[in-house]
């Protein structure tokens, strides 16, 4: 009989050989240019069969050891894995109403945002409190200022497409006034402000793992703090609000506590991994994906350097552009962009015309995620309050546009977007 050892060797060559044959040429007006895309090679396929392989394919081992991997690069203490950003903000947001027994109130935040960073703060009984955004594509501080009040529960503030907003002076409002911060990081994986990681400043902070963002686990996201209490929670409401928070250990039945079964509900002798203290959900990812994570975090910093080295690039380029405006960056922070976030000066040019030109010639483009909210169908209606004129929100909405710059965008890539921009002004 072949040796098992010896037939996963064999699967793995294959997969390499399977990663050569698939590699494209660019070919201009051809190959589309997409605004995200997962990059791997044959590490995260074998990573993802050795985990099938071992037969257990719920969240494991391999879950916490990521978990403990990204919790090192953000320098927050604890990470809790689970399977979508949108699922981490609102259990973030969840797990700070649990863990502080907050009932109602108003949470700042800017109305210029992606849907399921606000969606949480409606869906768990808050009132959304809006501002305005400047030109970083930020909340706007002075906003925040004067939104807050003695109905403020706390502020949820996205990083931008990756450009850092000015986490460390709504941090100093935060503590002053005694509100939770959580920072929506998921366009942030890797940028910094004053040399300090985005995603480690707030009471939490939200991750995307879905294949548009720095790195990809097909989808998935997590959820990072430095509050152990809160970390508890947290991993509760993933976990169906199970009270157990020991790892899975398919070796010792009695948990790796050895306490399993010295639990009571009513004096009632209970297992503890069927006691349940949060009214929770089931969002955890498979370990698979973890798997996969573990080798895209290898690979962050090389990911990351590509992401700078075509924002510079399409700096320089569009700086010939009058008729455009790229974001501002605040003199602290060091990002790392998701996308190229472009603003159109020029009257004369209607976006419309501009984004269809575009991907007719193969270069995907997107829309600043909801552009002012509160024009969205969905949200016509809600409960809010309004603490600032949303001006540049609106010339979101109307002029603003993206496209991508991620790690699988080439030089050759972009030196033939640039010509499709000089055509279309042409």
């Amino acid at each position: 009989m072949t040796d098992q050892t010896e037939i996963t060797k064999k699967m793995h060559e294959l997969v390499k050989e399977h990663i050569k044959g698939k590699k494209e040429e660019f070919v201009p007006g051809e190959t589309v240019i997409t605004t995200g895309l997962a990059v791997y090679d044959d590490k995260e396929l074998n990573a993802v069969i050795d985990s099938l392989l071992t037969g257990w394919f719920g969240l494991g081992r391999k879950g916490k050891e990521f978990e403990d991997l990204f919790s090192e690069y953000v320098t927050n203490k604890h990470t809790t894995l689970v399977n979508s950003g949108s699922s981490a903000n609102l259990l973030a947001l969840n797990g700070i109403k649990n863990n502080l027994k907050l009932v109602g109130g108003e949470i700042i935040t800017p109305a210029c945002t992606f849907p399921t960073t606000l969606n949480p703060i409606i869906q768990l009984g808050f009132k959304p409190a809006f501002v305005d955004v400047d030109k970083t594509l930020n909340v706007s501080v002075e906003g925040i200022k004067s939104a807050v009040n003695k109905n403020t529960k706390g502020i949820i503030v996205p990083h931008t497409m990756g450009n850092p907003c000015e986490i460390d002076t709504i941090m100093d409002i935060a503590d002053d006034n005694g509100l939770f911060v959580i920072e929506d990081a998921c366009d942030a994986l890797g940028s910094k402000l004053n040399n300090k990681a985005c995603g480690s400043f707030g009471t939490a902070s939200t991750f995307s793992f879905y294949p548009a963002h720095h790195i990809s686990l097909g989808e998935g996201g997590a959820i990072s703090t430095n509050d152990d209490k809160l970390n508890r929670v947290i991993h509760s409401l993933r976990d169906w609000g199970r009270d157990c928070w020991c790892t899975t250990d398919e070796k010792n039945l009695n948990g790796a506590c050895n306490k399993r079964f010295d639990y009571k509900i009513k004096d009632i002798p209970y297992d503890h991994r069927y006691v349940f203290s949060q009214i929770g959900y089931n969002m955890k990812p498979l370990e698979l994906q973890a798997a996969m994570g573990i080798e895209q975090l290898e690979k962050i910093d090389e990911f990351n350097k590509v992401r700078k080295r075509n924002f510079r690039i399409y700096c320089e380029e569009f700086s010939a552009f009058k008729e455009f405006e790229l974001p501002e960056i605040n003199d602290k922070a060091d990002p790392v962009f998701f996308g190229l976030p472009i603003m159109i000066k020029d009257s004369k040019i209607k976006r419309q015309e501009l984004i269809k030109f575009l991907n007719d010639n193969k270069i995907a483009t997107r829309l600043l995620f909801c552009g002012n909210v509160l024009y969205q169908p969905a949200y016509q209606g809600i409960e809010h309050v309004k603490y600032q004129d949303l001006a540049y929100t609106d010339e979101i909405m109307k002029n603003g546009f993206w496209i991508g710059l991620h790690q699988g965008v080439n030089e050759e890539m972009i030196k033939y977007i640039i010509s499709k921009f000089r055509q279309f002004l042409a």
